[in-house]
């Protein structure tokens, strides 16, 4: 009989081998090139790691899955507008936990367990489901630690106040214990960032 620990090994096995097919490439901390997605999600992993090493099963799949194949659903097939971009996001999140909960399903695990983490990975619940609220978080803090200022290097026609905006609902869908979680120096903000940051969640 499979015990739990080899189940969840699998499920991981399995949508680490999902993300391992991500065509574009991205260079780790260790000078190597990887798949983005791949390396998005063991981000993701070590985050929730730091953040909250005794979170349930539940989110430790979530948090593995939160991105899984997401180059199969891209934006630019949906309207270049606002109704588009949200349509993109709805289909994306679906898209997202159905292919979780169906390798989940190939590694063994129960419908109620898959539920748990299609829920967290459809976004489903925020502010009211904690476990949804946890993905939320480590999705937050692995953005600002590691994408932020890649992001902010793309749009160099975006005004101060823009930037601003973009910190603050970041920080608005973060729980209290991610915001102390991010000030307290566990967190590797990006320096160059670091006043906007400041500015934008104290006002200073």
């Amino acid at each position: 009989m499979i015990t739990d620990r080899q189940r969840f090994e699998r499920a991981i096995a399995l949508f680490d081998a999902a993300n391992g097919e991500d065509p574009r490439q991205e260079t780790g901390p260790d000078g190597e090139r990887h798949p983005r997605e791949l390396l998005y999600s063991r981000r993701m992993t070590e985050m929730l790691e730091r953040y909250a090493p005794e979170a349930p099963e539940a989110v430790k799949l979530a948090v593995r899955a939160q991105h899984i194949q997401r180059w199969k659903s891209a934006r630019e097939s949906y309207p270049m507008d606002r109704n588009g971009y949200l349509q993109w996001r709805t289909n994306l999140y679906k898209f997202h936990a159905d292919t979780a909960g169906r390798l989940m399903q190939e590694a063994g695990y129960d419908d109620a367990t898959i539920e748990r983490v299609k829920k967290a990975v459809g976004k489903r619940g925020l502010k009211v489901n904690p476990e949804t609220q946890m993905l939320e978080d480590v999705t937050s803090l692995v953005f600002i630690e590691y994408y932020m200022l890649e992001f902010v290097q793309q749009k160099p026609d975006y005004s101060e106040e823009k930037w601003l905006d973009i910190v603050r609902k970041t920080w608005k869908k973060m729980s209290a214990e991610a915001h102390a979680f991010a000030l307290s120096g566990k967190l590797g903000l990006p320096a160059p960032l670091v006043p906007l940051i400041t500015k934008a969640v104290t006002g200073a």
